[in-house]
């Protein structure tokens, strides 16, 4: 039982001052201001004016992978890469992390063992065994299944029916649309990873558009066996109006990363959850020229921050748009907490500070320095860790 004290709590659509919170049987038990909570026998944790917030639940994020492979053909144990990820995690404030593995056909430029159909299928049976074990955060898995994957449908429904994936998205890379709808762009990104000539370029583009890809009956079929197993879907990239009417057709409710201002208005006028990535905030833009997230989340058109790659970026966004963009900090702690937990059913239990919800909380150093630090984490209303923070 923990009872903390001398914080600013973070509530869904407010920040309360001088606020207490006790934690007993892996809940929120009670918040009042503060000096009302008498318990006895409790730990009491002194949050030192600093911000107590709901754990942040991230949706998207490959950074397993590159924990698990830190070179393209190098394939550590994927126990240990779990372990070590989760510890860096709950200090970067992630309670919950939906990891982000692909399942696709090849990868061009960089032939990488870990997106193996073999080492997917392992890494999703290892974070199904972790979820069960870990101690520390919440391990969930998000499909994202590449279209032109044609060979491995079934092994996707497998997956599916076997309650193994958690949130699933169908992403299509191929240029001259989405992400890479500015070939030039394209270009110059494809040339980082491959000495490559003009005609060379030409060539991989033209066969990379010729590839089969999935129909939108066969894809219309997977995403409602996913909604039948209560599996949000999400499409990826989104490029135009059109494209959102043809995937709220077959019931997505999340449009990750649309690729301009006016496809995220249009995503959330149909009722979609919208999502960019933290880094697009710390680093002024999109690397591949597409939509800004700090321009769009100060339009209001973005409900849900990702890290992507980079999980530090979820805390490190939210106080730069707040201190650099002036926008409402409470209100920011909603793109990383309650927004997310709605997008993949799970805010019943997650994603606020509540009486009653699951006592995932952070508290954050009040980040009077350009830089906001986690000092405690409590999962499961257990405290995982500590950080002794010394101006």
């Amino acid at each position: 039982m923990y009872l903390i004290k001398n914080g600013q709590l973070v509530f869904e659509n407010k920040i309360a001052q001088n606020h207490d919170m006790l934690i007993a049987d892996g809940k929120i038990c009670k918040i009042a201001p503060a000096g009302v909570i008498k318990v006895d026998g409790a730990d009491v944790i002194d949050a030192r004016g600093g911000y107590v917030a709901p754990g942040f639940i991230d949706i998207h994020s490959d950074y397993i992978e590159h924990m698990a492979a830190p070179r393209p053909t190098t394939v550590l144990d994927f126990q240990m890469a779990a372990r070590e990820i989760e510890k860096q995690l709950i200090n970067q404030g992630v309670t919950t992390m939906y990891h982000s593995l692909s399942l696709m056909k090849d990868s061009y430029f960089t032939p990488q063992k870990i997106r193996t159909p073999e080492n997917v299928k392992k890494l999703i049976d290892m974070i199904e065994k972790i979820d069960g074990q870990s101690k520390l955060i919440h391990h969930k898995f998000h499909a994202r299944f590449e279209i032109d994957n044609v060979d491995q449908v079934q092994l996707l429904c497998d997956f599916i029916m076997q309650n193994k994936i958690h949130l699933l998205s169908f992403m299509d890379h191929t240029p001259g649309q989405g992400q890479y709808r500015n070939l030039e762009n394209y270009c110059d990104i494809m040339k980082g990873y491959k000495d490559m000539n003009n005609t060379e370029l030409e060539q991989h583009i033209q066969e990379y558009q010729d590839k089969e890809k999935l129909d939108w009956d066969t894809i219309s079929t997977i995403a409602a066996l996913a909604q039948k197993h209560h599996i949000a879907v999400a499409s990826h990239d989104d490029d135009s109006v059109e494209k959102l009417d043809v995937v709220k057709s077959f019931g997505t409710t999340i449009s990750e990363f649309p690729i301009t201002m006016e496809v995220a208005k249009a995503a959330q006028a149909k009722n979609m959850y919208t999502t960019a990535g933290a880094p697009n905030v710390l680093l002024g833009g999109s690397h591949a020229g597409n939509l800004s997230a700090a321009e769009a989340i100060g339009q209001g058109c973005i409900d849900i921050l990702c890290s992507d790659y980079f999980p530090a970026s979820l805390l490190h966004a939210v106080f730069h748009l707040h201190n650099h963009y002036g926008l409402n900090l409470a209100e920011l702690f909603q793109l990383v907490t309650i927004n997310p937990a709605k997008a993949v059913g799970i805010s019943r239990e997650y994603g606020s500070l509540a009486e009653g919800k699951q006592g995932d909380v952070i508290i954050i150093d009040n980040a009077e320095d350009e830089f906001p630090v986690i000092t405690a984490v409590f999962v499961d209303g257990r405290l995982v860790s500590t950080l002794n923070y010394y101006r």
